[in-house]
């Protein structure tokens, strides 16, 4: 992703007009010490509770945004979350795993870190899954009834998280999990184009560079990573 956004084919003004590479606009904090370990949560935890300003985070699996939100939450108020994502990720386990991709929202929900959670363009649903969205009170837009300007969007503070095949593997190919059927990237845009905020925060996940030899995953990737920072900045 940052190859994509720092390369001199293209440029970081966003469809607004910001300029995101303006001078002292944006930082690159770097990448985290991570180890692929149980310690992990608790290094992007502290990561995030230093930071003092909005920020988009760069996956990695969508398991990250457990940690995220503790983070963002700590010595504050619950936020609110949209979610794009082609799977509700609201398992109480996942092969014997907790705090597996697959469990993010349900540890999200149980800690009370999120008031409102809306997830759009879901179509791969499990009956448990549905079942937990019930028990949290989950607010789904299942991608059958999909439309952009019915999508409820959360008032601020707000936190957007976007799994990369939520999109359909058509725009986004380079993803473990591809789901046809999916959201492209205007349909993501269009609902953006509606949040008021403020986004106090926002990751974009699931990048599989194995499986985008074309960088065309990559390049979604980065367009909303771009489009996310003009948000929170603009």
């Amino acid at each position: 992703m940052r190859e994509v956004l720092f390369s001199p084919a293209g440029n970081l003004t966003s469809e607004r007009g910001l300029d995101l590479g303006a001078p002292g606009v944006i930082h690159d904090v770097g990448d985290l010490p991570l180890t692929e370990s149980e310690a992990d949560f608790a290094v992007i935890e502290s990561a995030v509770r230093e930071l003092s300003r909005p920020f988009v985070a760069i996956g990695g699996d969508h398991s990250i945004t457990f940690p995220i939100l503790r983070g963002v939450c700590a010595g504050r108020q619950p936020v609110n979350v949209l979610h794009f994502d082609a799977h509700p990720d609201l398992y109480d386990s996942f092969e014997g795993n907790r705090f597996s991709h697959a469990c993010p929202f349900a540890r999200v929900m149980e800690e009370g870190l999120a008031r409102r959670l809306v997830q759009v363009g879901i179509r791969a649903a499990t009956a448990h899954q549905r079942e937990q969205a019930r028990r949290f009170g989950v607010e789904t837009v299942f991608m059958d009834a999909f439309a952009p300007e019915a999508v409820p969007i959360p008032e601020g503070p707000l936190y957007v998280t976007i799994d990369l095949d939520g999109l359909d593997p058509a725009f986004a190919p380079g993803v473990a999990h591809p789901e046809p059927g999916g959201l492209s990237v205007r349909d993501v845009m269009a609902v953006l184009r509606r949040v008021r905020g403020p986004v106090v925060g926002a990751d974009v996940v699931e990048l599989n560079p194995a499986r985008d030899p074309l960088g065309l995953t990559a390049a979604v990737a980065a367009k909303l990573v771009k489009e996310l920072g003009a948000l929170m900045l603009g």
